[in-house]
């Protein structure tokens, strides 16, 4: 019985929770001088300032090991929490004085029963504890009474909750019709129109065709609302030619970077290690007669090719064994050699060459490298005087004109990508700036430094014929294979609807007992959804751009009597029954609230939250 009651009384709480807009809905904050050991009157119960407390404390802790950080009762009531916490307490208070009036309560032998089913009681025995229970209510701030008088409310509310939650159930009409509709299964042949199949003599239109096209045709031609904007950048690449670079630093920088110009000759290598000298002998031996391979000897050890696999390595990695494998052709098997785990079989997988690049080779990487690192520093020197221009009402072409920035004009649109808009940086500035903002100096991923200015914003608007002839031309010839694909396609239907079938020597395809969700690759991904809306013998004609498909519908089957669709058909019983005793549950709670007509004692409510810490 404890444990079921547990179980419930969390599934109560949580429902309790979701229900907090509507059951604070409820009642008024109503001020009474009655008591002010409570924060709230709920019928004939009581919601306690120390509960109330308690649960502004449990989940300012779970709040604070979600973040990590403190959490004030400012913030708590920024998030809405402390009427979260009233408003779970007044339900539960509302249900309390619905069970006083119903009469419902435990007796003294179920409560013992209750608190003896409680491990924090227990002692190692696993018996309970009558010291144990009363120093765990001490250290909850609680007393015996107070908890026990906890524990009768909560077994009535529980008694409440089951005779709501027991026994509910959705007819089953529902849980057929949407198993019906999820199983429901369709046969279907098919006559399929490739677009690269028609062959259509080449037209070239005439610019009086195309206009036409794009005027009957607009929508397809739209440009985004665009926002013209001029920017100013200092580009580190720009001062590439500025900036000397010594050559002792380049050689300290080359003889830094040795592992990167200087890669010895390396070997993919496998090994395979044995317990002793002989074990590894007889394992040789078996690979020259032919009696084993490398892979039966690695399997037959409990091992994988990847427990043998060591990567690439040098002939120093290999020590002692180094030689006579790097001596090895591809392929081969060297050993008995050692290793630092014992003697040891070694397969050679692949030959890597040594990369040996010189100073000279690496000087001009190295020296752009160098120099864009000085280039990027001498731009964040000219930040703050730039910034300080920009403050003092410097213009963009002043700018330009005074500190050498770059200076030019973009129209922008999110989809913009072309130079300095394939940064995240400027598109971000690009995507807040407005025609009230003054410009200001920001930084893109390569050290350049921006600044940027609204000059207008361009509505939707056609984009110019001259501008979009090529967009044009190529809708204009897409139209055209369309309507082609079309016109065959409703020729082949009409052939197939007079003569009850399609025709002889046609390429007909099947597909048996397809449901909703199947996938047909190449066909036009309409089809199938089609399929479930026509009868058994009709023809339909399903079109997209690479394909017109003439398919008729063959047969309608029931679901699949299988394993999945009896759970399909549970779980949604299932769930179905859930949703329906949580709603029910819900406009009880709501109602039982209603009558109990909670008061809040506002002056109490704000005492507590004053003095909690």
């Amino acid at each position: 019985m404890a444990a079921g009651m547990k179980k419930l009384s969390k599934t109560f709480v949580w429902i309790l929770m979701g229900m907090l807009i509507v059951g604070l809905a409820g009642f008024g904050a109503v001020n009474f001088t009655s008591s002010s050991s409570s924060v709230a009157q709920v019928g004939e119960e009581e919601v306690s300032i120390g509960n109330y407390v308690r649960e502004l404390q449990r989940e300012q802790r779970a709040l604070q090991a979600q973040t990590g950080q403190a959490v004030t009762m400012a913030q708590m009531s920024a998030f809405g929490m402390d009427r979260m916490v009233l408003g779970r307490l007044i339900s539960l208070a509302a249900l309390d004085h619905e069970s006083r009036q119903l009469g419902l309560s435990i007796g003294d032998d179920n409560l013992i029963e209750e608190l003896s089913a409680i491990d924090a009681f227990k002692n190692v025995s696993g018996d309970f504890d009558r010291e144990a229970y009363r120093f765990a209510l001490r250290n909850a701030g609680l007393t015996e009474k107070e908890f026990e008088d906890d524990l009768r409310r909560e077994a009535a509310r529980t008694m409440v909750q089951n005779a709501m939650l027991s026994g509910t159930k959705m007819p089953a009409t529902l849980t057929e019709t949407l198993t019906s509709f999820i199983g429901a299964r369709r046969s279907f042949s098919y006559v399929q129109l490739n677009a690269a199949d028609l062959a259509l003599t080449a037209e070239a239109p005439s610019d009086e065709d195309l206009k036409a096209f794009y005027e009957a045709n607009q929508d397809q031609f739209m440009l985004p609302e665009t926002k013209v904007i001029t920017y100013a950048a200092l580009r580190p690449s720009t001062l590439l030619d500025e900036i000397e670079v010594d050559e002792a630093q380049l050689q300290r920088l080359f003889e830094d970077r040795a592992d990167q110009y200087q890669v010895p000759e390396r070997r993919l290598v496998e090994r395979l290690v044995f317990a002793s000298e002989d074990a590894a002998a007889s394992a040789k031996a078996q690979l020259e007669t032919g009696g084993a391979t490398f892979e039966s000897l690695v399997e037959a050890r409990g091992l994988t090719l990847q427990d043998a696999d060591m990567g690439d390595v040098t002939m120093g990695d290999l020590g002692a064994a180094g030689t006579e494998v790097f001596a090895a052709q591809v392929g081969d098997v060297a050993g008995p050699l050692p290793s630092d785990l014992g003697p040891a079989l070694y397969r050679v997988n692949g030959r890597l060459e040594a990369q040996i690049t010189t100073f000279e080779d690496a000087k001009p990487d190295l020296i752009e490298e160098l120099a864009s690192d000085r280039a990027r520093r001498l731009v964040e020197t000219q930040a703050e005087d730039i910034d300080d221009m920009l403050a003092g009402g410097a213009t963009l072409e002043e700018l330009a004109t005074e500190s050498g920035l770059e200076l030019a004009q973009i129209n922008w649109t999110e989809d913009t990508s072309d130079g300095i808009a394939a940064y995240e940086g400027f598109r971000t500035a690009a995507a807040a700036v407005t025609a009230e903002d003054f410009p200001e100096a920001g930084f893109l991923e390569d050290g350049s430094l921006f600044a940027l200015r609204l000059d207008d914003v361009l509505p939707e608007r056609p984009e110019p014929f001259a501008d979009a002839k090529d967009k044009v031309l190529a809708a204009w010839q897409a139209d055209r294979l369309a309507k082609a694909l079309k016109d065959q396609g409703e020729t082949v239907l009409a052939q197939a609807e007079q003569a009850g079938g399609f025709a002889e020597g046609a390429d007909v395809k099947s597909e048996t007992g397809l449901t909703r969700t199947a996938y047909i690759d190449t066909v036009p991904e309409a089809l199938v959804s089609r399929v479930f809306t026509m009868e058994v013998g009709d023809f339909r004609l399903v079109q997209d751009a690479e394909s017109a498909v003439v398919v008729r519908l063959d047969a309608i089957l029931p679901p699949e009597q299988s394993d999945d669709m009896t759970l399909l058909t549970q779980a949604l019983q299932a769930q179905l029954d859930q949703s329906l005793a949580e709603e029910l549950f819900e406009a009880y709670v709501q109602d039982v609230q209603a009558r109990a007509e909670p008061r809040v004692d506002q002056q109490a409510l704000n005492a507590a939250q004053a003095n909690f810490q």
